[in-house]
């Protein structure tokens, strides 16, 4: 009897011992912490979006510390400051790999940032879950390592310039973008859906990534007669473009994608923003008209980090929640392909915050495909089309 007890325990040990092996061998997950890398602007022409996506992540992951952590696992966020340059980004993903060792990226900043970490990513069987970053490129084709939560700038752009172009009974479209894959997503979904509605680009005009002048492509598109203009611009691009444009009195509809969607449009551009459209899906939190069930979120962030929220924050909190409960899902001995089947299994309910419904399927790596649209209108953004209003 004591003999088979002995090698009872034997056993077990041995097979506890294969268990801890076999979580050693994961790359980022020990005993006690799982390593969570990301990607963003801190220094270049998005760090206003970089700060509060990453401000966003750790408030969710020091939230879910101090309940001890998933499955007994404490996170650790480690962040490199891409610039929103890709070849930085090629350097800092390496670092994150490579030497750090991460587990999964999440909630990386930027388009062309994303598809320059991708390549580094797969060489180590790295997740890419949940990025800033709305290109098709983000979840097709499928693949165990690609995630995405909401709706691309195709797909939010097509059906908001289709039915914006056609309500305001516009005659010539135009278009001026970023000179990249950020931009030419956007250029591509507006062809798109400007076919719909039987109309054709009259003028592109384009900027390379960096610009700060943009007098000479205004005036181009004011020559052409625009009354309707697609920005594929991010932040400083639409108020120069904006500003410029009114300069010299020229006031087509102005809409942008995604990333037009932010507060620092009309903080930086003032008073010219206004009427200025742009795709979205969660609404900047204004402190004074956030909803109750908000207003808990908002305190305690101000509190952690002593400023205001915006939606990228709220963003970064967001992909951090559901990285949480997916890694909850992945199980004791989390690897890749266990959090691959998580996600693929995971369905969340529209929030708080006004996330859409998220849920995912093992030939569906999207997570939404539902977008609104926001209008500045006396220097705050207000939703001018609902989800079930843009669907239509």
């Amino acid at each position: 009897m004591r003999t088979s007890r002995r090698l009872h325990s034997f056993i077990g040990g041995v097979a506890l011992a294969a268990c801890g092996l076999a979580a050693a061998q994961i790359q980022g997950v020990t005993k006690d912490e799982i390593l969570v890398g990301t990607l963003q602007d801190l220094s270049g022409p998005l760090a206003g979006y970089g700060k509060d996506l990453r401000n966003g992540i750790q408030m969710r992951i020091a939230e879910a510390n101090d309940k001890g952590g998933v499955q007994g696992r404490k996170l650790r966020l480690l962040v490199e400051d891409s610039g929103y340059d890709p070849k930085r980004a090629v350097l800092a993903t390496q670092k994150l790999v490579n030497q750090d060792r991460i587990f999964v990226m999440a909630g990386s900043l930027g388009t062309g940032v994303n598809n320059a970490a991708l390549p580094v990513l797969a060489s180590k069987n790295v997740m890419n879950f949940f990025p800033a970053a709305l290109s098709r490129d983000m979840y097709e084709p499928v693949s165990k390592l690609k995630f995405a939560f909401l709706s691309s700038y195709y797909d939010q752009i097509a059906p908001a310039a289709a039915r914006l172009y056609r309500e305001k009974k516009a005659a010539r479209p135009c278009i001026i973008y970023q000179d990249d894959e950020y931009g030419l997503e956007i250029l591509r979904g507006t062809e798109a859906g400007l076919k719909t509605v039987g109309a054709e680009l009259a003028e592109k005009t384009s900027f390379k990534r960096g610009a700060t002048d943009f007098s000479s492509q205004v005036a181009r598109m004011k020559a052409a007669g625009c009354d309707f203009v697609v920005t594929g611009t991010l932040i400083r691009e639409t108020v120069g473009t904006l500003n410029e444009a009114r300069r010299i009195d020229f006031n087509p509809t102005f809409l942008g994608a995604f990333g037009t969607y932010t507060d620092l449009i009309h903080k930086l551009g003032g008073k010219p923003m206004d009427g200025f459209y742009s795709t979205m899906t969660v609404q900047h939190p204004y402190e004074d008209s956030v909803s109750d069930a908000l207003k808990p979120w908002l305190t305690a962030y101000r509190g952690r980090f002593n400023e205001a929220p915006s939606a990228y924050s709220i963003y970064g909190y967001v992909i951090a929640d559901r990285l949480v409960q997916a890694l909850d899902k992945a199980g004791a001995q989390p690897d890749t392909d266990s959090l691959a089947r998580a996600v693929e299994a995971l369905k969340t309910p529209a929030d708080m915050f006004g996330v859409p419904e998220l849920s995912f399927a093992p030939d569906r790596h999207l997570g939404s495909n539902k977008a609104r649209l926001s209008q500045i209108q006396d220097g705050r953004w207000k939703v001018v089309l609902d989800y079930d209003q843009m669907a239509r």
